[in-house]
């Protein structure tokens, strides 16, 4: 999971509905609290059957809100003092009884009152079964209510609680949050209409069936922006190779394991971008021989033969549009920056991010990353120490500035 300082301190209000999803709901609110966020959780008394008030309450440090008029106390007007008090909301999971009262406007729970009055950015998460899902009314109001601006992070198709498998599955923790940090975007919407082209991780160049020549690039860089630029409001691609990490939501994400798929992957589709993004560690050199059986051990030093690859970089810079924009990464270890400032202007780029994984907080496989950004009219801005998610937020910053 991703990790950003913008959840620092936001005011986040979490609504849970009834449904046997709701259990995954302490999952979020963990993830919100070690993010600094400070969370209330409401409640719909159906969502009190399937998981305690006292659960969410002891994740999120606050006091849980169940009733509308609640018993223990002073209550007047506390549902308008929680929609006040919120950044952004989400109702995780939100059931068909909620998205249809939402969009008639009835407000006869605490829940369903709290949302008449939120006025912050809002995710609806839904989950049901998958003809509650396809329910014409559904759709419906699905619909209405994403034209007012409610944002809808999908559900998953999976197996059900019913016992057979389709769509209504609560989205996953990384799909969550990921639209919560859409919803919480400092720069929303900076990047409407626009398409971005984003590759990411390593290749893994075969020797023989059973061993790779490879690096050790996680994607962690690549997938933030491609994050970021979701979240900016662009049409996103993003071209990866293997990594562990869980695909995003509403990107369209392809697979290119080596440095031949990922050139050709990417000569299909870079022509249509507005921007791209080259985060890959796309590999330098490939074996020149592929042997078909795996190569035996026989007690003595081999040699192996290698070839370079396409500079993919280079490809681009020389047959883009000067319409499109380009975004290089350099990660270097000595004369580090003259070896970006050379980078940037032999490939034709817009922008180089420096990366120096020898820099303490950088490199690969981590959480975070140091690096300068440089641009071609000679502008220049280096990073403290931050999550990628961050980083990829300045990198956008940066090149949008200068433009």
């Amino acid at each position: 999971m991703f990790h950003s300082n913008q959840f620092q301190n936001k005011h986040v209000l979490v609504g849970i509905t009834g449904g046997i999803a709701a259990y995954k709901s302490a999952e979020l609110v963990r993830y919100l609290v070690t993010q600094g966020a400070d969370v209330r959780v409401i409640m719909s008394r159906a969502a009190e059957k399937f998981i305690s008030a006292l659960t969410m309450e002891t994740l999120s440090q606050n006091p849980v809100a169940t009733e509308l008029f609640s018993e223990k106390g002073f209550t007047g007007t506390h549902h308008i003092h929680l929609a006040d008090w919120a950044d952004v909301a989400i109702i995780a999971p939100a059931s068909y009884n909620f998205f249809g009262k939402l969009y008639a406007g009835i407000a006869d729970d605490l829940i369903t009152t709290i949302f008449a009055a939120v006025h912050c950015p809002t995710v609806l998460a839904p989950a049901m079964n998958v003809h509650m899902w396809n329910n014409a009314v559904m759709q419906r109001n699905l619909k209405e209510l994403q034209a007012m601006g409610y944002l809808i992070c999908p559900p998953e198709e999976g197996f059900l609680a019913e016992g057979y498998s389709g769509k209504g599955r609560l989205a996953p923790l990384h799909h969550l949050i990921q639209y919560l940090y859409n919803a919480m975007h400092n720069a929303p919407q900076s990047l409407k209409g626009k398409k971005v082209l984003v590759t990411a991780g390593r290749n893994e160049e075969p020797l023989d069936p059973v061993r790779i020549l490879s690096n050790r690039s996680s994607g962690k860089m690549g997938f933030t922006l491609a994050w970021e630029a979701f979240a900016r409001g662009a049409e996103v691609t993003l071209i990866h190779g293997p990594t562990h990490l869980p695909l995003p939501v509403n990107i369209d994400c392809v697979y290119a394991p080596t440095a031949d798929h990922m050139f050709k992957e990417i000569k299909k589709r870079f022509k249509d971008a507005d921007i791209y993004v080259s985060a890959a560690a796309i590999s330098d050199y490939r074996p020149a021989y592929f042997s078909k059986g795996k190569i035996k051990k026989q007690g003595e030093s081999i040699s192996l033969v290698l070839e370079p690859t396409e500079d993919i970089l280079k490809y681009v810079g020389s047959h883009c549009e000067k319409t499109q924009q380009l975004i290089g990464f350099a990660v270097e270890t000595e004369d580090a920056e003259k070896h970006a400032r050379s980078k940037l202007k032999s490939k034709n780029l817009d922008m180089i991010v420096l990366n120096n994984p020898l820099q303490k907080g950088a490199g690969f496989d981590i959480d975070t990353n140091q690096v300068i950004l440089f641009h071609k009219n000679g502008k220049s801005e280096k990073l403290s120490i931050l999550p990628k998610l961050d980083t990829a937020f300045h990198i956008f910053q940066f090149l949008l500035k200068h433009r």
